[in-house]
C-alpha cells in the first residue's frame, strides 16, 4: 500500500498538470459570460425570433458581436487594470445618485430574470423527467446556491467553465436537419424583413438580451477574482504585467462573445429550419420552442435543447445572482467575491440568497414568469444606456485607467452600441 502512494500521487500531479495546460485553463471570465449571456429567457428570445421570421433575424448576431465584445472588454479591463469591480469605480468617479440608481434598478432587474430562467429550467426538467416543475426548480435553485456559498471561486469557476460546452448542443440540433446554408448566407447579409412593430419588438428584444448591464458587472468583478486568485495586482501598479494580462483579456473576452453569439445565431437557424418552416411562429418559452422540436425534428433534437437549456441555466442564474452582489457590495464597502468563505463575507453571500430565493418565489405568486422577463428587459433596457456612458467615461479617464485608457475603435464601438441600446430602450416603451 505504501508503496503505491507515491505512484498514486504522481499520477494526480500529471492530470493537475494536463488540467493546466487544457485550452479552458486559458480562458476565464470572458467564455463564462458569454454563455451565461445566452441564458433560459435568451434562449427563449432567439427562438422566438427564429420562429416567427425564420431566417431574416440572423443578422442581429453578426451586428451584435463587435458591439458585445467591446462594451465587455472595456468592463473586464476596468477590472484588471483597476483592481476594482465596476461599482467601486463608478462610485469612486461620480455622484452617489448615479450608483444607487444602476445599482437599484440592476438588482430588480436580475431577480426577475433570475426567475424566468428559473422557470425555463424548471419546465424544461419537466419535460424530460415528469418530475413537478416546481419541485425541480428548486432544486435546481438549491443547488446553484449552495455550490456558491460554500465551493470558493478558484473549484467553482472549472465547473462553470465546463457547463460552457452544453452550448455546442444548438449546433449539434442542425445535424438532424437539412441547411440550405447558400440562403443562410444571402439572409445573414440581406434580410426580407418588413420593418413593422413586430418585427421591431423582436429585434428590441434579441439586443436587449444580448447586451445586458448584470453582464458588465460581472466581468468586471471576475477580473478581479482571477487577479487575486493568482496573486497578481493591478496593472496601474504592475506594468510590467500589462501586455500580457491585456492581451489574454482580449483573447477570452473576444473568443467568448465569439462564442456566445455563434450559439445564439445557431439558436436562431435552428428553430428558423424547423418551427418557422413547420408554421410554428409563436414561442413563449424556451421549454415551449424545445417541445415543438419534439415532433418536428425528432428526439434527439429535442434532448440536445432541453440539455442546452438546463445546462445554460445553472451558468446563468449565478452569474445573475452574484452580479447583483458584487454590484451592491462595493457600493456598500462590504467584503465580496465568491474566493471568500461566508462568515468572511455574509453580506455579500446574503444578497446572491434573496435573489435566487425572491426569483424562487415569484414562482409561487401572481406573477407570470414570462411578465417578469418582459420588466427585466425593459429595465436593463433602462439602466443599459446611462450605465454604457458610465462605463466608457470610466475607460477614457487616465486618472482611472492610468495608461490603459480604451483605444479609439473600442470607445467607437462603445457609443455606437449606446446608440443601438437607446434606440432599444425607446422601442421597448413605443412599442408595448
Amino acid at each position: 500500500m505504501e508503496a503505491g502512494r507515491p505512484l498514486q500521487r504522481n499520477v494526480w500531479q500529471v492530470l493537475r498538470a494536463r488540467l493546466k495546460e487544457h485550452p479552458l485553463a486559458r480562458v476565464g471570465p470572458g467564455l463564462i459570460t458569454g454563455v451565461a449571456d445566452d441564458d433560459p429567457s435568451g434562449i427563449a428570445t432567439y427562438s422566438q425570433a427564429g420562429a416567427q421570421f425564420g431566417l431574416n433575424m440572423l443578422w442581429t448576431m453578426p451586428l451584435a458581436f463587435p458591439l458585445m465584445a467591446a462594451v465587455q472588454l472595456m468592463c473586464a479591463d476596468i477590472g484588471r487594470v483597476t483592481g476594482r469591480g465596476l461599482s467601486a469605480n463608478i462610485k469612486a468617479a461620480f455622484p452617489p445618485f448615479v450608483l444607487y440608481g444602476v445599482v437599484s434598478l440592476l438588482l430588480i432587474a436580475n431577480v426577475l430574470n433570475i426567475s424566468a430562467d428559473v422557470a425555463a429550467m424548471g419546465e424544461v426538467a419537466e419535460l424530460v423527467s415528469g418530475v413537478d416543475r416546481h419541485l425541480m426548480t428548486a432544486c435546481f435553485v438549491l443547488g446553484t446556491l449552495l455550490l456558491q456559498v460554500f465551493i470558493p471561486y478558484h473549484r467553482y469557476v472549472v465547473f462553470l467553465k465546463w457547463l460552457s460546452a452544453a452550448l455546442l448542443a444548438y449546433a449539434a440540433v442542425l445535424v438532424t436537419v437539412h441547411v440550405p446554408w447558400g440562403q443562410v448566407a444571402l439572409r445573414t447579409v440581406w434580410p426580407r424583413l418588413t420593418l413593422n412593430a413586430d418585427a421591431a419588438a423582436v429585434v428590441v428584444g434579441v439586443f436587449g438580451t444580448t447586451i445586458s448591464p448584470y453582464l458588465f458587472f460581472w466581468q468586471a468583478s471576475e477580473e478581479v477574482e482571477e487577479m487575486l486568485m493568482r496573486g497578481g495586482m493591478p496593472l496601474t501598479s504592475d506594468a510590467v504585467a500589462a501586455e500580457a494580462e491585456l492581451g489574454r483579456i482580449r483573447w477570452d473576452t473576444w473568443s467568448g462573445m465569439f462564442y456566445s453569439n455563434l450559439t445564439a445565431y445557431f439558436i436562431i437557424l435552428a428553430t428558423a429550419l424547423t418551427l418557422h418552416a413547420a408554421g410554428v411562429t409563436d414561442i413563449d418559452s424556451a421549454a415551449q420552442a424545445a417541445s415543438a422540436l419534439r415532433p418536428l425534428a425528432g428526439e434527439f433534437a429535442y434532448g440536445l435543447f432541453a440539455l442546452g437549456v438546463l445546462g445554460v441555466g445553472l451558468i446563468g442564474v449565478p452569474v445573475l445572482a452574484a452580479s447583483g452582489a458584487y454590484a451592491l457590495a462595493e457600493t456598500m464597502g462590504w467584503h465580496e467575491g465568491l474566493e471568500h468563505k461566508w462568515r468572511d463575507a455574509r453580506g455579500f453571500y446574503a444578497i446572491i440568497g434573496v435573489s435566487v430565493l425572491a426569483g424562487l418565489g415569484i414562482q409561487y405568486s401572481p406573477i407570470s414568469p414570462m411578465k417578469a422577463l418582459f420588466w427585466s428587459a425593459v429595465i436593463n433596457g433602462v439602466v443599459a444606456v446611462p450605465l454604457l456612458v458610465v462605463i466608457i467615461l470610466l475607460v477614457s479617464k487616465p486618472a482611472v485607467m492610468g495608461a490603459f485608457t480604451a483605444s479609439g475603435p473600442v470607445r467607437l464601438l462603445g457609443w455606437m452600441t449606446v446608440g443601438v441600446m437607446g434606440a432599444a430602450a425607446v422601442g421597448m416603451f413605443v412599442l408595448h
